[in-house]
């Protein structure tokens, strides 16, 4: 029938990730998992960053799918995401994950850059009262079925929080450790992973995706 025919074919798709961040890689294939694809890694398959030219976080989604496409020839998904404080006038947005690196500094692995990041924005909050420091994050997913795809699927999800005066929990990754979760009263980095990925921007996009799945790649 045509229920059996629609998980054999998604049993044998296979779609890279056009990111080789680990925290999105395991986000993303929990998520994604109930749709039976393999989900795998550009950098499993050898492929270098693309060069995030654009200027907002749909551009900047589409040029690394649409690179991840041309050099596996598989079909791609691709994340971009961040973080908008209104204080800052929406900064960092689309630059969220190298906001620190913008000072010239070069850091050794993911996590140094994260440690820099949330302090340069500590730094730069300093002295902002509690009811303006409002923030939310944004996720923009793509999906493209391959490189020339005139229709990508377009997602998007938004999380509305408050940046703390200092890091709390050591889940999660990026700014999770200061971004305050009104609904439940805890750092996003104090979230248990599952139920983060019921609420967070990229839960909100995947879900968006999962329903809006293609019938064919």
């Amino acid at each position: 029938d045509n229920q059996t025919t629609r998980e054999k074919f998604l049993k044998d798709t296979k779609i890279v990730l056009a990111s080789g961040n680990e925290g999105k890689l395991r986000e993303l294939h929990s998520i994604l998992s109930t749709l039976g694809v393999e989900l795998i890694s550009q950098r499993a398959l050898g492929v270098d960053d693309a060069d995030e030219t654009g200027l907002t976080f749909v551009e900047n989604a589409l040029i690394k799918a649409r690179h991840a496409c041309e050099v596996t020839g598989l079909p791609a998904i691709a994340d971009d995401s961040g973080i908008e404080v209104d204080a800052l006038n929406g900064e960092p947005g689309i630059y969220s994950a190298r906001f620190a690196a913008a000072r010239g500094t070069s850091f050794a692995n993911r996590d140094e850059i994260d440690a820099a990041n949330n302090a340069l924005l500590l730094e730069r909050l300093q002295g902002v009262a509690p009811a303006q420091r409002t923030a939310r994050f944004q996720c923009i997913i793509v999906l493209l079925k391959h490189a020339a795809d005139p229709t990508p699927l377009i997602c998007q999800g938004t999380w509305e929080g408050v940046i703390l005066d200092s890091a709390e929990g050591t889940n999660g990754f990026g700014y999770d450790p200061l971004f305050f979760v009104p609904s439940h009263n805890c750092a996003s980095a104090l979230l248990d992973p599952h139920i983060k990925n019921a609420i967070s921007h990229r839960g909100q996009a995947l879900e968006q995706l999962r329903r809006c799945w293609p019938s064919h790649l």
